[in-house]
C-alpha cells in the first residue's frame, strides 16, 4: 500500500465549474448574506459580485482576457478578495503579490509572470516598480470601473485555463512561479467543502501571508459554499493571544494556522464553548497534539505548492499517542506514490521519496520548461500514459494504520517558519554582496524547537563585512523570511570528499565567530531605551544597542516568549513572536511597538467614529 494510496473519487461534475460561476450563484440565491468582513468594511453576497463583475470588466476593456496574468498588490482587505475574483472573472489569472516584499523581488515577479496588470491601492502604489504592466490603482479608477455594468461578464472560465500563480523559493537562485488551473482549485474547493461540511453559516478566518498558497485556500472553499471570510488587522493575525480572542468575539468557525501559530493556540486555555469546531494547520512538522481540553478538531495538513495547496489531511487526535503527528491521508481524487530512488515502491514502513498525482497537479513551472521536465515525471505505474506525478523532495513512510509519516527532505530545502525556503536563493543574493568570497546558509534549530537561518560567510581580503551592512543589501533581494538571523564568518567553506558543502564540519554560532554591528549605538528613543532596558537583563547582557539583535545576543524562541509576554505588560500591546524573527534588532522591534501603539490608537478612534456616524454597520455585522 505504500506505493500507491489513493483517496476515492469525487464525481466529476462537482469539478466542471469553476469558482467564478459558484460565487455568482451564491449571490442569486443569499444576496443579502455577508461574503467578507474586515473590521468595519463589509460586503455582502450581492455587494462583492457586482463590485467584481464591474472590476471584471473594466479589466478586460484594457485588453486582460483568457490567457493574461493580473497581479494583486494589495493589503490582506475586502479590496485583495473582490480584486482576486474580478480578475478570475475576466477569464485571467490572478497573480498574488505581498505588499512586504523587496521592490526588487516584486518587480521580478511582474516580469517572469508576464504580467499585464497590477491591482493596487494609492499606499501600495508607492512602492511598485516601474514597468510595461499597467497600473489599476482602485481609488484613482474608482469612477471608470462603477461606469462598467455590475452583471457577469461574458468570459467564462474553463477548467484547464490558469486559475493563480504563486511563487516559490528556487533552488536555482531566483523565485519560480507555480501555475494551477482551475480544475485543480475545484478540487481543493470541493475535498475542502466535503470534508468539513462547510455550510452557509460557517465563518471562515483569512489569515495566511498573501504571497502564500495557503490565502488561497482560506477564501475560495467559503465564498463558493456561501459562507463568509473574515479578516483580522495585522497586529492580530501572529499573535496567539490575540489571535484567539478575536477568533472568539468573531464567532469564527473553521480557521488555518500555520504549524508554529497553531501549536502556540494548542497552548492556550480556551472556554469550554467555541465557535471555533475546526482548526487546520500544515507548512511545517506538527510537533504538538492538542491536549483533551482542546475544544475542537485539529486537523494536520500537507500539500506543496505545486499541488495545489493540499495532499493529504488527517484528523490529530488528543495527547498521550506515540510518535509525531502524521499528515493523513490523500484527499479527494489524489494519489500518493512513495518510491526508492529507482523509482520503485518501497515496502509498507520503508522510507521512501513522496509522489503525488491526481487533480490537484500544477501545470508546471510558470516560463520554466526545464524546471517543469525535471519534477512533474512521469508517472512510473503508469508507463505510456503519459500521465504525470509531482516529486516531492520530501521524505515519507506508511505507518501500519495507512496514515502517512512525514520524515524531512531528501534535498536542501527546508522550511522557515511555514515558508518553504531554498537556501540557494539566500546563498545568490548574498554572492552579491560587496565584499562576499564565497557562502553557504544552513537551517538549524534553537532550543524551542524553531529554525532559524544561519549564514556562513567568507570575506574578500582586505573586506569589512557586518551583520547590519549584508542585512540592510538583503533586504533589498528577499522578503523578511528569508533573510538569516545569523552571519558567521569563516576562513573557508568546508567541503565533503565530492566537493559538496559540508553541513556537519560547519561552527556552531557563537560571540567569537558572529558577524557583529559596525558599531554601539545607544538607544534613540523612550520606547528603545524601555525595550533595551527589558532586554538586557532577560538575556543577562551589559547592555543593547540600536541594532543589536536578539538572537545573536543569545535570545530563542522560549527567551522570546518571555519577551513578548514583558512587551505586554510594559507596552500595552501584542508584539507577535514572528516579529522577533522579522524585526530581531531592538530599532526593528521598537519601530513594530510603535506601530502597534498607533494601531490601538486608530483602532480606537475608529470604533468611536463608526458608532457615531454608521450604527449600521454594528448591526450588519452582528
Amino acid at each position: 500500500m505504500s506505493d500507491l494510496m489513493e483517496a476515492k473519487p469525487v464525481p466529476e461534475v462537482s469539478l466542471s465549474l469553476c469558482v467564478p460561476q459558484l460565487v455568482s450563484g451564491r449571490a442569486t440565491t443569499t444576496p443579502n448574506r455577508i461574503a467578507v468582513a474586515a473590521g468595519s468594511e463589509v460586503l455582502t453576497y450581492s455587494e462583492l459580485e457586482r463590485q467584481a463583475n464591474q472590476l471584471a470588466r473594466y479589466l478586460q476593456s484594457a485588453g486582460v482576457g483568457a490567457g493574461s496574468v493580473v497581479a494583486v498588490y494589495l493589503e490582506r482587505s475586502a479590496e485583495f478578495v473582490v480584486s482576486a475574483l474580478a480578475i478570475l472573472k475576466s477569464g485571467a489569472a490572478y497573480l498574488p503579490l505581498d505588499p512586504d516584499s523587496p521592490a526588487e523581488r516584486i518587480a521580478f515577479l511582474l516580469q517572469d509572470s508576464g504580467a499585464s496588470a497590477v491591482i493596487t491601492s494609492a499606499t501600495s502604489q508607492e512602492h511598485l516598480p516601474n514597468g510595461s504592466w499597467r497600473v489599476v490603482e482602485l481609488s484613482r479608477h474608482a469612477a471608470q470601473i462603477r461606469e462598467q455594468l455590475g452583471t457577469p461578464p461574458a468570459a467564462q472560465s474553463h477548467p484547464r485555463d490558469l486559475a493563480y500563480v504563486i511563487y516559490t523559493s528556487g533552488s536555482t537562485g531566483q523565485p519560480k512561479g507555480v501555475e494551477i488551473e482551475h480544475a485543480s482549485l475545484m478540487n481543493l474547493v470541493s475535498w475542502h467543502t466535503r470534508a468539513f461540511q462547510v455550510g452557509p453559516a460557517d465563518r471562515g478566518s483569512f489569515l495566511a501571508a498573501l504571497g502564500f498558497d495557503a490565502a488561497v485556500w482560506e477564501v475560495w472553499p467559503y465564498l463558493t459554499a456561501g459562507a463568509s471570510v473574515h479578516i483580522p488587522n495585522e497586529g492580530v493575525r501572529n499573535d496567539a493571544s490575540a489571535l484567539r480572542n478575536w477568533l472568539l468575539e468573531q464567532k469564527i468557525t473553521i480557521s488555518f494556522a500555520v504549524t508554529p501559530l497553531a501549536e502556540r493556540l494548542l497552548a492556550l486555555a480556551w472556554p469550554r464553548t467555541t465557535p471555533l469546531r475546526i482548526l487546520l494547520t500544515g507548512a511545517d512538522t506538527l510537533r504538538r497534539r492538542p491536549s483533551s481540553d482542546v475544544p475542537f478538531i485539529l486537523v494536520n495538513n500537507y500539500g506543496p505548492t505545486e499541488y495545489t495547496v493540499v495532499a493529504t489531511s488527517g484528523i490529530i487526535e488528543s495527547s498521550g499517542m506515540e510518535g509525531l503527528p502524521s499528515i493523513g491521508r490523500p484527499i479527494d481524487n489524489t494519489t500518493v506514490h512513495i518510491l526508492d530512488q529507482a523509482r520503485r515502491p518501497v515496502s509498507q514502513g520503508e522510507t521512501g521519496e513522496l509522489y503525488l498525482a491526481g487533480a490537484g497537479l500544477a501545470r508546471g513551472y510558470r516560463n520554466r520548461p526545464d524546471l517543469t521536465a525535471e519534477s512533474f515525471v512521469l508517472n512510473p505505474s503508469e508507463t505510456g500514459t503519459g500521465t504525470r506525478v509531482y516529486r516531492t523532495g520530501d521524505l515519507a513512510r506508511v505507518r501500519v494504520n495507512g496514515e502517512i509519516e512525514f520524515l524531512g527532505r531528501v534535498d536542501e530545502q527546508v522550511k522557515v517558519r511555514g515558508y518553504r525556503v531554498e537556501p540557494n536563493e539566500i546563498v545568490a543574493a548574498l554572492g552579491s554582496c560587496a565584499g562576499v568570497k564565497s557562502n553557504t546558509v544552513i537551517a538549524r534549530e534553537d532550543h524551542g524547537g524553531e529554525s532559524r537561518l544561519i549564514a556562513y560567510i567568507v570575506a574578500l581580503p582586505g573586506a569589512r563585512l557586518s551583520a547590519s551592512m549584508l542585512r540592510d543589501e538583503l533586504q533589498k533581494l528577499l522578503p523578511d523570511y528569508m533573510i538569516p538571523t545569523a552571519f558567521v564568518e569563516v576562513d573557508a567553506i568546508p567541503t565533503t570528499a565530492n566537493g559538496k558543502v559540508d553541513r556537519r564540519a560547519l561552527p556552531e554560532p557563537t560571540s567569537a565567530n558572529l558577524l557583529g554591528e559596525e558599531e554601539y549605538i545607544a538607544p534613540r528613543s523612550l520606547v528603545e531605551e524601555r525595550l533595551a532596558a527589558i532586554i538586557a537583563p532577560l538575556l543577562r547582557v551589559e547592555r543593547v544597542g540600536v541594532n543589536d539583535n536578539f538572537f545573536l545576543l543569545g535570545g530563542h524562541s522560549l527567551l522570546g516568549t518571555q519577551l513578548i509576554t514583558r512587551i505586554g505588560n510594559s507596552f500595552g500591546v501584542n508584539l507577535p513572536l514572528l516579529s522577533l524573527f522579522d524585526h530581531p534588532t531592538l530599532a526593528g522591534m521598537s519601530e513594530e511597538i510603535e506601530r502597534l501603539i498607533l494601531d490601538k490608537i486608530e483602532r480606537s478612534h475608529g470604533r468611536d467614529a463608526a458608532s457615531e456616524t454608521n450604527p449600521a454597520v454594528q448591526e450588519r455585522q452582528a
